[in-house]
């Protein structure tokens, strides 16, 4: 997610009451570097979840075709290297804690796997990479039994297209 420039975040900060904008300030209060982004958030892309969620499944798009096309983050038996995996989950998982809310965390975390499989990446010999998808998919489990019953059926049936295609 790109951060809004200073200028169209005061026009932002200037049209909420004081009961929203101590809100906005006492969440920001617990992030230093990733501030703008968090009021990017907050201000601008709060109230529609759908397209949060889908704008970070499309950023996790770019990067994963991004390594395709350079070829830096995975070799020729297309297993990635271990950093660039590590960069990708940092991305998202700073990107999911802004939001908080289950659902764009199991629909982000889920399209990341389905990424990994749709790609084909093998992790081989990489015991840390298989470790990484692995915790992926612990997250998204934990994250399932959080959401409301009837949506749980759904995510579990997602999570199981994912899991059987990592093991084939």
């Amino acid at each position: 997610m790109k951060a809004a420039k200073i200028s169209e975040l005061k026009k932002e900060l200037a049209k909420l009451d004081h009961d929203e904008l101590f809100d906005v300030c006492v969440r920001l209060a617990k992030f230093k570097v990733e501030s703008k982004e968090l009021l990017t958030y907050l201000l601008m892309k709060s109230d529609n979840e759908i397209g949060y969620a889908d704008e970070l499944c499309d950023e996790i798009d770019a990067s994963f075709n991004a390594l395709s096309v350079s070829g830096s983050g995975v070799n020729a038996s297309g297993r990635i290297h271990k950093k660039t995996l590590r960069k990708i989950v940092r991305w998202m998982d700073k990107s999911l804690r802004f939001s908080g809310d289950k659902e764009t965390e199991l629909q982000v975390r889920i399209h990341f796997c389905r990424q990994i499989n749709e790609k084909r990446i093998r992790f081989g010999g990489c015991r840390v990479s298989a470790n990484l998808y692995a915790t992926q998919l612990k997250k998204i489990d934990k994250a399932i039994e959080k959401v409301h019953p009837d949506l749980q059926y759904d995510y579990n049936q997602q999570l199981s297209s994912v899991t059987t295609a990592a093991y084939r």
